[in-house]
């Protein structure tokens, strides 16, 4: 198995997202709910901001552009940072030193082939409804900014999914998160199976496989689908 996560959703409001996360709404009502986000697409991000010295919620570009780069032309190939490298990695490892962010999620989505040869969507989500933030580096690049999800191994029953998941931080560790420096082992440490458990693998309908399908029917729960039985494929669905 190979990249993930390569589609996730993001619904909520910027009013919801600057409250939940204590953070000053930069967004100028850019936002709107995407329940397929897919690769270069613009989305909310929540980062440090030293000129005004508190948390912003702003947009960006999913698909981290490097400071030294050309073009934007390897957006798409920049969605994600392993956990494993992100500290020393040339492209990553000044992001991850110093412009980290969270990236407010309501799920993610993997797909697998079923035994009879049919692509199964799920759709990795709290089971309370609630928000994940996941951890994330962050670019500026032209007048906007670009960024890329950290992920790590996955862990228990999300590794019927895939062997790689986002890597999921609950609110006790955003402050560090942002905050710049640390140490990268500790920051990196993957969630506590106390927390992974509150995340529900729902099976959801085939729309969310095509980028242009967008709407909340896509996160709805699809009946026969559960994970078990014989074993099931990982499919790759990104857009790279």
């Amino acid at each position: 198995m190979s990249g993930m996560c390569g589609r996730y959703a993001t619904t909520r409001s910027a009013a919801d997202l600057s409250a939940l996360f204590e953070a000053y709404d930069d967004t100028a009502g850019g936002l709107t709910p995407d329940y397929n986000v897919a690769p270069t697409d613009p989305v909310p991000i929540v980062r440090m901001s030293t000129s005004r010295g508190e948390r912003v919620l702003a947009g960006a570009r999913w698909g981290l552009v490097p400071t030294w780069a050309k073009d934007a032309k390897g957006a798409a190939r920049m969605i994600n940072a392993r956990a494993e490298t992100v500290a020393t990695s040339s492209a990553y490892a000044s992001p991850f030193a110093k412009r980290r962010c969270l990236v407010p999620a309501d799920g993610w989505y993997e797909w697998l082939r079923r035994p009879d040869g049919r692509k199964q969507a799920y759709f990795m989500t709290p089971a309370h409804g609630g928000v994940l933030a996941m951890a994330g580096l962050w670019s500026p690049w032209g007048e906007g900014l670009t960024f890329s999800v950290v992920t790590t191994a996955a862990i228990g029953d999300l590794a019927l999914v895939h062997d790689r998941m986002p890597l999921l931080l609950p609110w006790q560790r955003w402050a560090g998160w942002l905050a710049g420096g640390g140490d990268a082992e500790e920051l990196l440490n993957a969630p506590s199976d106390e927390f992974l458990a509150g995340i529900e693998i729902r099976p959801v309908g085939p729309d969310v496989g095509d980028v242009r399908n967008d709407g909340p029917h896509l996160v709805e729960r699809v009946p026969g689908a559960t994970l078990g039985g014989p074993p099931e494929e990982p499919v790759e669905l990104t857009l790279f």
